[in-house]
């Protein structure tokens, strides 16, 4: 049997039109890959201040008002139920509910101001992962397709394939350059149904997809394994799709590249018009990276000490926080942190703030938090940028029972390291934590912003499906006055 996205498949001979459908739309096999060029040779920006990225996104859209940018004096059917916290950085108004950010709050800068007009998860879940617009209208889709907009992740693997990568790599041997954890966005939502966009390579070609983890899975339809303690037996992080047992021998995995090669001969009659190479070099990345015992060191994340893993939490964010920091520390260049929607809600909390209250404040205020400190103490935080936000905000005004709706147009993103000044806000809102009144941040100018820090030029073209040079970011700039 070969895993396809963790779940069992028949072998070549035995595999439906269908099963190899689904199995091309995870974008496991490389079809509807683009053609692979050289990217054009435009000159890159030297003097990198980060060597890595972690990027902490949580998916559902966390309020503003209850997180970084609250109103005590605004009326009652704005402020919200909660209170601002004491902290150490002048003129934030931070929630009380995030205690410890509160106390390393001159770690990092809040932007109080991002903004944009895409109000729907998935499409601003694109937007924010690659700085472009969901190329699918509003409410027209829910899954990544092949026409999306690369992630700068994807990029960063793009690059770091044909060295191209400024300033050199922590030390370590892990061969990928991009990755997320615990597991693809929309894997424990619905029975994994979604295969949320914004995190793959898109046009670019799944040869630079993310090496993708999966941690776990969900007990039942309500579990929610982000929010409780998670046992050593329940998390193992594996590459998805790949898992080989620490029993697999060589042979064998020489037998399942062979059965990989019966399924690209069977579909080929099927896909005859979209062969391309990027399928060999896929498949044996995969194959490497599944096989390599630096891989394996990795993702054990029971090689941390009792203590330290107690400090991130022991929930799934908190240990796929603390495993983003083992990649980063493994060489890999940009880690993806998903904070996925278990339960149809989490950080989208149209009906009330119980579970934000209760569960979604304290894990991410214990994780970033940690993560914060813990770079710190290693000497990693100024050399590695963290960006943690959501894809939108909530509405100013809320519930009876204080749930509120989607809002693009105002959302906080924390920013530290990698260069970025330390205890400081950036933007200013309305009273109403409506609308930007004072330097809007765009998802293109975050972008932009992160690939300045990584020393890549945002005007970078690369070879989009036809071959056409293509920009990587198309109308942003740099926030360069968030860098010390």
């Amino acid at each position: 049997m070969l895993s396809i996205l963790g779940h069992p498949q028949r072998q070549a001979d035995g595999w439906t039109r269908r099963e190899m459908l689904q199995a091309a739309g995870a974008g496991l096999m490389g079809l509807l890959l683009p053609k692979t060029l050289q990217a054009e040779q435009t000159p890159r920006r030297k003097g990198a201040r980060a060597k890595s990225v972690i990027f902490m996104f949580l998916f559902g859209g966390p309020s503003q008002l209850e997180t970084f940018d609250m109103k005590p004096n605004a009326i009652a059917e704005i402020r919200g139920p909660f209170v601002p916290t004491p902290c150490r950085t002048p003129g934030l108004a931070i929630c009380e509910h995030l205690p410890r950010l509160a106390q390393v709050s001159d770690k990092y800068t809040v932007v109080r101001t991002m903004t944009h007009s895409y109000n729907d998860h998935s499409g601003a879940g694109h937007y924010l992962q690659t700085g472009k617009r969901w190329h699918i209208p509003i409410g027209g889709g829910f899954n990544a397709t092949s026409r999306d907009w690369p992630a700068i992740g994807s990029v960063v693997e793009y690059l770091g394939q044909r060295r191209q990568l400024p300033g050199e790599a922590r030390t370590g041997n892990l061969s990928a350059h991009y990755a997320v954890v615990p597991s693809r966005l929309g894997h424990l939502e619905a029975q994994g149904q979604y295969i949320r966009p914004g995190e793959y390579a898109g046009w670019l070609g799944q040869t630079y997809n993310p090496l993708t983890t999966r941690a776990m899975n969900k007990r039942d339809g309500n579990d929610n394994p982000f929010w409780r303690f998670c046992s050593d037996d329940e998390l193992d992080f594996q590459i998805e799709g790949l898992a080989f047992p620490p029993e697999l021998r060589l042979d064998r995995v020489n037998a399942r590249q062979s059965l990989l090669h019966q399924f690209e001969t069977q579909r080929a009659g099927m896909f005859e018009n979209q062969r391309t190479r990027d399928h060999d070099r896929f498949q044996q990345r995969a194959v490497a990276l599944a096989t390599s015992d630096a891989t394996r060191r990795a993702l054990d994340i029971r090689q941390e000490p009792t203590r330290l893993r107690d400090f991130y939490g022991r929930g799934l964010f908190g240990q796929a926080t603390l495993m983003a920091r083992r990649l980063i520390a493994a060489g890999v260049r940009f880690v993806t942190i998903h904070y996925d929607c278990c339960d149809g809600y989490s950080w989208d909390s149209h009906v009330h703030s119980n579970d934000v209250r209760n569960h979604l404040l304290p894990t991410f205020d214990q994780a970033l938090a940690a993560l914060l400190v813990d770079l710190d103490d290693r000497g990693l935080l100024d050399e590695t940028l963290v960006v943690a936000l959501g894809e939108m905000g909530r509405t100013p005004r809320g519930t009876p029972q204080w749930g509120r709706n989607h809002w693009s147009t105002l959302f906080p993103a924390v920013l530290a390291g990698g260069g970025i000044r330390r205890g400081t806000v950036f933007g200013a809102s309305d009273r109403d934590a409506a609308y930007p009144i004072d330097r809007p941040v765009s998802p293109e100018d975050l972008a932009a912003t992160i690939y300045h820090a990584l020393g890549i030029d945002p005007h970078l073209q690369l070879p989009d499906a036809t071959g056409r040079p293509t920009t990587i970011v198309e109308g942003g700039s740099p926030v360069v006055d968030l860098f010390g």
